[in-house]
């Protein structure tokens, strides 16, 4: 529903305005409904009516859109307009709750006041009203009036509440409905992770439209595999054996619903008398047994995508015979699948795309050489679940004249694209830094004039420095940073400082003739760490970055007296949850003299 409310604020012909839900459940369902179908947003002004609600409210859609659907037509039972602060939908709306009303009037565009009655369904987006859906249905006029007995009277009077009371559980079901599949498209859309997603889905279908939904996915073109099966207060059925591999689909004209619906079958409702008849296939034997063990009375099944692109199969189930589910549930659920099919599709498309990228990025992140009595560390940490990974690179390697060079970077973009251009930036600095003996910004300078003619990456940021001085020290860090996050120096005496004096400009900025990179040089003493990092170790969502380096210092003057293979393993751990970036690490530590 959240579709519909931006397709229609886009402007444009009626048309044009709902077009954002095709083919969803506004043209499919809601603009079939013999119910009045109103959507209102957060100020109360109409961006959506279907064509129950023209005839209804007596004005076309066009002169509708953008009007106060209290101001225009609200009115009480005298016909007299009802005060704003008075009024239960505004407040309703305001609050961002369910409402009802029974004993309203609505006055047309010619004049006539229709009994109706209403219910109303808040809207919602990452907690924030997005208006409501109000749906209105004529009510019978006051039968008294026109009775001469007051025995009659009371008796219509009843059967008159009565069919109010029917009409407006049936508004409040369908407004449930509505706001179900909205929920789930936004929280779908959430998530790149299939077991997510579909816990994600499981706790929004039950118990609101099933007590019991499991969830079967195809893996290649023969396997079935049960991957979520919910019940009852979220309970889980991993105790009854109910996941993992099923027996492969039947042919296409077994008539198992489940064989079906995978086999790229429409959905299908069932009730008790249609569980009845045996199982065809050893798939839809355990199904059958499945059904049987949850007490089902009333069962739909539906594919989740369409057409020939189905990636399994929808189960709800509910076991109240006196509640069965009905077309309106089962075109709910159809559309639910629509939805969910092409999540689960991007969701593995992502995961194995993120799985070769991650891959190829840890292949080509090289060994550290051994350096005299100089300790190195390094560390990779992919991004978490459900976010890119790639781009974030360290390497240590020894020049001709036997010093060390250490770089770290991170290369602008995620996945193998950003990957292959790690590997571009590293052998091509590489080749420009063996053999250079000169100031480290120069290098950088030369890598950054040579990087949009031999490599495809647009921009980076990296540190480039070497350490100087014998095996028994003293030592000297000459480096230079392309726009990197500063390195941080650890003493031994108990003091963390970030270093800055070499703080360049990020590369691919095209520096032009005369303009260079600024070289520093900093003496290390000796038993000091050096820590060299990309910004995933100091991101943090809610965080700034002031507050990310200060993070950073206090954990690392915390862990500087562990091993240096200590040091790496638990400052990564102690990042803030939420973080969306990979992370890579280089420490040196020098011997104590």
């Amino acid at each position: 529903m959240r579709d519909v409310v931006e397709g229609v604020r886009s402007g444009g012909e009626r048309e044009r305005r709902l077009s954002s839900a095709k083919p969803g459940l506004w043209h499919r369902v809601v603009e079939q409904l013999g119910t009045a179908v109103t959507v209102i947003d957060p100020a109360g002004r109409i961006v959506a009516v279907n064509p129950a609600a023209e005839r209804l409210l007596g004005h076309p859609a066009a002169t509708m859109y953008g009007q106060d659907l209290h101001d225009l037509c609200h009115r009480d039972p005298g016909g007299a307009r009802i005060a704003r602060e008075r009024c239960p939908l505004l407040r309703a709306l305001a609050e961002g709750r369910q409402a009802r009303g029974d004993d309203d009037r609505c006055l047309r565009d010619d004049g006539r006041l229709v009994p109706i009655s209403w219910s109303a369904t808040p809207l919602t987006q990452d907690g924030v009203s997005q208006g409501m859906v109000v749906l209105i249905a004529e009510t019978a006029a006051d039968g008294h009036a026109h009775k001469e007995h007051a025995e009659r009277a009371e008796q219509a009077e009843r059967t008159d509440q009565a069919e109010r009371a029917a009409r407006t559980t049936a508004l409040e079901s369908l407004a449930e409905r509505l706001t179900l599949v909205a929920e789930i498209t936004e929280v779908l859309g959430q998530t790149l992770e299939v077991d997510e997603a579909l816990a994600r889905l499981s706790r929004l279908l039950v118990p609101r439209l099933a007590d019991w939904a499991a969830v079967d996915l195809r893996v290649g073109s023969r396997q079935v595999h049960r991957v979520a099966v919910t019940g009852p207060d979220g309970r889980d059925a991993e105790q009854e054996d109910w996941h993992g591999q099923l027996p492969p689909p039947a042919g296409e004209t077994a008539p198992s619903p489940l064989v079906q619906v995978l086999n790229g079958g429409g959905p299908i409702r069932q009730d008790r008398a249609d569980m009845e008849t045996l199982p065809d296939s050893p798939l839809a034997a355990v199904h059958s047994a499945f059904l049987s063990a949850t007490g089902a009375s009333s069962v739909i099944t539906v594919p989740l995508g369409t057409g020939r692109q189905v990636t399994g199969a929808l189960t709800l189930v509910r076991t109240d015979p006196a509640r069965p589910f009905h077309t309106g549930d089962l075109d709910v659920a159809s559309d639910i699948g629509r939805r969910v099919g092409p999540v689960i599709d991007n969701a593995r498309r992502f995961g194995r795309q993120r799985e070769v990228a991650e891959a190829m990025q840890r292949n080509l992140l090289p060994p550290l050489p051994e350096h005299g009595r100089v300790q190195l560390a390094a560390r990779y940490q992919p991004a978490p679940a459900g976010s890119q990974v790639g781009g974030d690179w360290y390497d240590a390697f020894t020049l001709r004249d036997g010093t060390l060079a250490l770089v770290i970077g991170d290369v602008v973009g995620h996945d193998l694209i950003a990957a292959a251009g790690m590997a571009q930036l590293q052998g091509i600095l590489r080749s420009l830094a063996w053999d250079h003996t000169g100031p480290t910004g120069a290098v950088v300078d030369r890598l950054d004039d040579a990087m949009h003619a031999i490599t495809t990456v647009p921009m980076a940021t990296l540190v480039l420095a070497r350490l100087e001085g014998p095996d028994t020290g003293p030592w000297t860090l000459r480096w230079t940073s392309a726009g990197h996050p500063p390195p941080l120096l650890l003493t031994p005496d108990g003091n963390a400082q970030y270093l800055d004096a070499g703080q360049g400009l990020i590369l691919g900025t095209h520096l032009g003739v005369g303009s260079r990179r600024p070289s520093a040089a900093d003496a290390l003493p000796a038993g000091s760490t050096l820590l060299l990092y990309t910004d995933g170790l100091i991101e943090a969502p809610g965080s700034d970055l002031d507050s990310g380096l200060d993070r950073l210092r206090r954990h690392a003057l915390a862990l500087a007296p562990e091993t240096l293979e200590t040091l790496c393993d638990r400052l990564s751990a102690r990042l803030p949850p939420g973080g969306t970036d990979d992370i890579a690490l280089l420490a040196l530590r020098l011997p104590v003299r």
